[in-house]
């Protein structure tokens, strides 16, 4: 994918910050977007790679990916079409604290 930064990005990123707040927060490490289009819709699609560190990184991803099918996030301008987990990977990071990394991807269209 080649990069692309556009507001549906920006407020992709923010929806999944956000959800990951009362754990502590995440860390984005890759982010690369793509225009997309259909005969009837215009968006992006996105492909992410975050990591969860931390005491809670567990429970976090536990409870992120036990509801991403039913998704569903506020992007100004933009609609959530479609997010999946592509791979996700659990280990142990510096200090022995668990550390999760996720890649997902995710289809944004304009609204409107």
């Amino acid at each position: 994918m080649q990069p692309l930064t556009n507001d549906a990005t920006t407020a992709l990123l923010r929806a999944l910050r956000a959800s990951f707040v009362r754990f502590g927060g995440v860390a984005f490490e890759d982010i690369a977007s793509r225009s997309w289009a259909s005969i009837t819709f215009t968006g992006a699609r996105h492909e992410i790679m975050l990591r969860l560190d931390g005491d809670q990184a567990d429970a976090a991803a536990t409870a992120f990916l036990s509801n991403l099918e039913a998704a569903e996030f506020r992007l100004r301008g933009h609609i959530l079409a479609d997010i999946a987990l592509l791979s996700e990977e659990r280990s142990v990071g510096p200090g022995g604290s668990p550390r999760v990394r996720m890649r997902l991807e995710a289809l944004t269209v304009e609204d409107g």
